[in-house]
């Protein structure tokens, strides 16, 4: 857990405070994000938690322990850092790199090895291809989840993160976000995050703290409390207009989908495909293997006239659905593929259900119900 109490900082020869007299707890195994304008003090809130920043006043603790009490080297070696600018040393291989920390510890280089080739492999990339290369041959991408990693080697409790995505191409940061909530699921680390991207605070955060200019805190809460009763004017107007379009941020598309869609196997027969959609009225019905992995979908006008087994028939699935993706990613990959319904894959791309436009524009009117 991280706790700020009545924290203020005025910096030498202002008479403003960057921060002023923030309170906040970010329970244990959540994402924090701090989130504003300009000069709001959201990177200063950051950097004193960890003493880059020393605080005028107020306290700060770290699972219990007042961080002004604590060794500051120690406290820093204690708490994953992630930066924009990703900050790895160039004359370092990628190993190196992400055993800076462990080294600093005293590990041994055989535990070293093992973890660096562990948080290699739990950022999808391959160890032994990697492991030995230098930042400068590696893609935006992939050097910043280098980054993630290497605050990650010695396994802290707590991280702060500064901007993380912000230096890299929209597509790019889209997928590390997704990634990223994908591997908070397994670790649970308590983290602090900065962003100047309400969209992206309200992607990535359990809670949302907005302030303001002067280290004003306006609003803590989650995303779905911001977007739903947003404390004031000041807010509402940061949050913008698109209300319910950032709401569909919050939803993930296995919370909507149908669980039991209509499929059938890439094994059987013309005449049973034929008649599987005309029983349930479908112009087409997707087709999977026997693994469950998604082999594409057959058209029932294809089928018209035709013997044999619907595998040569198979037309490739336009677009597929991740488990765990936002609405707002699903109905941007709906659109972009001009069709109304997907699969909804697994890591495995075992198809696990059907989502459907429909079902988005359900839950939409769901919401606007409940808050009239």
């Amino acid at each position: 857990m991280i706790k700020l109490e009545h924290v203020t900082k005025i910096y030498p020869g202002q008479t403003e405070p960057a921060v002023n007299d923030l309170s906040l707890e970010v329970p244990d195994g959540e994402i924090c994000i701090l989130v504003g304008p300009s000069g709001c003090g959201k990177t200063t809130t950051m950097k004193m938690v960890n003493r880059l920043i020393e605080p005028t006043s107020g306290k700060i603790y770290v699972e219990g322990q007042d961080v002004m009490q604590m060794d500051p080297i120690e406290l820093r070696r204690s708490i994953g850092y992630v930066i924009q600018e990703i900050g790895l040393f160039p004359h370092m291989t990628i190993a190196e790199n992400i055993g800076t920390v462990p080294k600093l510890l005293g590990w041994d280089d055989a535990r070293i090895a093992r973890r660096v080739d562990e948080l290699l492999e739990l950022m999808g990339i391959e160890p032994a291809e990697y492991r030995d290369r230098y930042p400068r041959e590696l893609s935006g991408g992939q050097q910043q989840r280098i980054g993630v990693a290497r605050a990650m080697a010695a396994d802290p409790h707590v991280m702060l993160m500064d901007e993380p995505f912000g230096a890299i191409d929209p597509i790019t940061r889209d997928r590390l976000q997704n990634e990223f909530l994908r591997l908070q699921q397994k670790i649970r680390k308590t983290i602090i995050f900065v962003t100047h991207d309400i969209n992206e605070a309200i992607k990535m955060g359990d809670k949302i703290a907005i302030l303001n200019v002067g280290g004003i805190l306006e609003q803590y809460g989650s995303p779905s409390e911001i977007l739903s009763h947003p404390a004031n004017p000041f807010v509402e107007d940061f949050v913008g207009a698109d209300r319910a379009l950032k709401w569909l941020n919050l939803v993930r598309v296995e919370e909507v989908m149908d669980e039991h869609p209509p499929l059938i196997f890439d094994t059987q027969s013309v005449r049973e495909a034929r008649q599987f959609m005309q029983e349930r009225g479908l112009d087409f019905v997707y087709v999977i293997g026997a693994d469950r992995g998604l082999k594409g979908y057959v058209n029932a006008r294809d089928l018209e006239g035709q013997q044999g087994w619907v595998d040569a028939f198979l037309t490739p699935a336009a677009v597929s659905i991740q488990l765990g993706t936002s609405l707002r990613d699903t109905l941007s990959e709906l659109l972009a593929s001009d069709y109304r319904t997907a699969c909804v894959v697994d890591e495995e791309q075992r198809v696990r259900g059907l989502i459907q436009l429909d079902a988005i524009q359900e839950a939409l009117s769901a919401r606007k119900g409940g808050e009239r």
